[in-house]
């Protein structure tokens, strides 16, 4: 079977220096061998040896938010981790979009100073159980009829060990703005590589079909009968493009950056300052704004903003923040999936982060500090939704805000 894997880091990356991506742009650039993953596999027992060693020392004096990101973090690998494979609990597995959500819980937490040496250990664990949902062909029956067939994560774990399936192009977002957060801590060539893979299929679906409504765009999934084009998929696809030129340089990601954010800006900006789900067939826009929209087009305006120099790009990112902040209230944004505003608020506090302003982090401190207080179940297990339950989206959710809260926003892409 072939699998995602990472190598050791190169000796240029160790000392410092950036080493240039092996992998040409528009090009699958997975790296997949079984010995690359078999050493993955041998890290993630050794740091669950050394995990459980370490139970006996005496834990680091820990306080406010790194305590709770911390507490939260083990709650979630307590209740939902199947050891030994790398997954979480679903049916049998979690689906891929949660299982991003852990990922980027684990790395936002190795970004916490204090916690780095702990979360570390988790990140070989994580690119093991990553490799169980990519598919390198998604071709034919019993997963379905696709568009693409590129290298990329399926939304159930890929066959044999799952169903596999649909690819979904925001979830595929998800995966590669962490992959590249997880290159700047590991500096490993073929981590960078396989969010260039995922860049390829996200740059390869975009809709060139001229008889579309508002052509262009990304569409929400690479099935068949699929023709809406979504702000979740196009905008996160433009900040992926824009860490991955801010690593590599290639002004081909850059140039996708802009033409996803105007495409953005253009089909689903509405009079509310506000951005709509998303553009159907005919051109007709579904209206209803969902906070991690916002988050996207914020977080996108602001990256723009820094790989170019344009203050444009700044002016709309600020206007997009204003907008958002004075519609969702703190009753709509809990009326909300939690995922949508973790988006949001890591969007806006990473805008804030350049132009001095301070609502970002007071209103994601007081978003988490409520569901610590009043949606927190015994064994720390965070509960949300009508009914509530307790779920590990949810449960990654509270980890990344409160280590978020805990780094620097430059480490947030």
């Amino acid at each position: 079977m072939l699998a995602l894997a990472v190598d050791a880091a190169p000796a240029a990356a160790r000392s410092g220096a950036r080493e240039p991506s092996p992998y040409p742009a528009l090009a699958p650039a997975f790296t997949l061998t079984h010995a690359q993953l078999a050493r993955e596999r041998a890290r993630a027992h050794a740091a669950a040896a050394a995990r459980k060693h370490s139970r006996r020392r005496r834990k680091p004096k820990l306080t406010g938010n790194p305590a709770r990101a911390l507490l939260a973090y083990e709650a979630m690998q307590t209740r939902y981790y199947l050891r030994g494979s790398g997954l979480y609990a679903g049916e049998p597995f979690s689906y891929l979009w949660p299982f991003s959500q852990a990922m980027a819980a684990t790395i936002s937490l190795a970004n916490v100073p204090q916690l780095a040496k702990t979360a570390a250990r988790d990140l070989s664990a994580r690119i093991v159980g990553l490799n169980e949902y990519l598919d390198t062909n998604n071709s034919g029956q019993p997963e379905g009829t696709f568009t693409s067939e590129l290298p990329a994560f399926d939304g159930s774990v890929a066959p044999p060990a799952g169903p596999g399936g649909p690819k979904y192009y925001d979830d595929n977002d998800w995966v590669g703005i962490e992959l590249v957060r997880l290159y700047k801590l590991t500096h490993r060539a073929t981590i960078l590589g396989s969010a260039e893979g995922i860049m390829a299929f996200e740059m390869a679906g975009w809709s060139t079909n001229p008889a579309l409504g508002c052509p262009g765009g990304i569409p929400f999934s690479n099935t068949i009968e699929n023709t809406q084009r979504n702000t979740v998929t196009t905008a996160p696809a433009a900040e992926l493009a824009l860490q991955l030129y801010g690593v590599t340089g290639n002004v081909e990601y850059l140039q996708f950056a802009q033409k996803a954010y105007e495409w953005v800006r253009g089909c689903l900006l509405l009079p509310s300052g506000l951005y709509g789900d998303h553009v159907g067939q005919r051109g007709v826009v579904e209206p209803a704004t969902w906070s991690y929209n916002q988050g996207t087009m914020i977080g996108a305006g602001a990256l723009l903003y820094q790989a170019t120099g344009n203050s444009g790009y700044l002016y709309e990112a600020r206007q997009t923040a204003a907008a958002a902040q004075a519609y969702f209230t703190p009753q709509r944004l809990f009326a909300e999936n939690p995922f949508f505003p973790a988006v949001y608020f890591r969007n806006l506090m990473y805008l804030d982060s350049i132009t001095h302003d301070p609502p970002g982090k007071a209103i994601a401190q007081a978003y988490v500090d409520y569901a610590w207080q009043n949606l927190r179940l015994s064994g720390n297990l965070f509960v949300a939704g009508t009914p509530a339950s307790a779920q590990l989206l949810y449960q990654a959710v509270v980890v990344q805000l409160y280590a978020m809260l805990s780094s620097s926003p430059s480490t947030y892409f």
